[in-house]
């Protein structure tokens, strides 16, 4: 009998290679145990992170939630906050998962129900496969520029990232580094907007303006809005959708806690 048991009743620790009966594996493969790798510093761990900040603003931030603000101000900026609390938890958990088995959010969804998988990624690449948001962006750009064809500029943009991700050797490596210079660029954005642009009555109308969204005048300024506008606001607010699950192939993908057990994961 182990030590720990004699003296206190608590259970022994598994064994390596033994499997772990409480992931189901009923569809794939059982999961053995394994011993933990020591953690990285903090400097090799901050990709992941600044590549789902750089996913996360996007087509919500800088398109619908403008809009939003353009027609009714702030009174729905606390489903913003909620939507963004909820994705919290999710991707705490997702990254929890990833780290303790060393599989993706989607193969431990496949260990559930095999077609899982397929569900999950035509769900990222079907709202996806639209050029929707390259189009939106090349429109905003020629706006602030004066001159310019949105479609040409889209177009333009689409292939250079084609070209960038084909003739990349680690796909994610240059990823990464383009999510480095955008979430940098936005800092310097945030920055120039919060100390030049909005003025100070601005911030002190905030607590006010968004009181009003928990008002019943608030509430039909929001069910003005077609439902389809709420409820991608929500959803975008933050990474949105599947693309949460992105953060379980990041850490898989550079060997972060059982990824480094992982074959042909990479500790950069």
């Amino acid at each position: 009998m182990d030590e720990g048991m004699r003296g206190g009743g608590t259970a022994a620790p598994p064994e390596v290679g033994g499997v772990a009966e409480e992931v189901p594996s009923y569809n794939l493969p059982p999961v053995t145990y394994q011993d933990l790798p020591d953690a990285l510093p903090l400097r090799k761990v901050l990709g992941p992170g600044v590549v789902s900040i750089g996913i996360g603003v996007s087509s919500g931030e800088l398109i619908i939630w403008p809009y939003i603000t353009s027609q009714i101000g702030l009174v729905f900026l606390w489903a913003a906050v909620i939507g963004v609390l909820m994705q919290f938890f999710i991707n705490m958990e997702i990254e929890r998962y990833t780290l303790a088995t060393g599989e993706t959010a989607i193969t431990g969804f496949s260990r559930f129900w095999k077609p899982w998988g397929i569900v999950m990624c035509l769900c990222a690449i079907l709202p996806n496969a639209w050029p929707g948001v390259a189009t939106s962006g090349a429109t905003i750009l020629t706006f602030a520029m004066g001159f310019g064809n949105g479609t040409v500029i889209a177009i333009v943009a689409l292939i250079a990232l084609a070209a960038a991700l084909t003739i990349s050797p680690v796909i994610y490596q240059t990823v990464e580094k383009v999510e480095f210079f955008k979430v940098g660029a936005i800092i310097i954005f945030l920055l120039v907007a919060i100390l030049a642009v909005i003025s100070i009555q601005a911030w002190a109308d905030l607590p006010g303006a968004t009181a009003q969204g928990f008002t019943a005048e608030g509430f039909d300024q929001v069910l003005g809005l077609p439902l389809a506008l709420i409820l991608g606001a929500v959803a975008f607010a933050g990474a949105g959708g599947v693309h949460n699950l992105i953060q379980s192939n990041w850490i898989r993908d550079k060997g972060y806690g059982m990824g480094a057990r992982i074959p042909g994961s990479s500790r950069l």
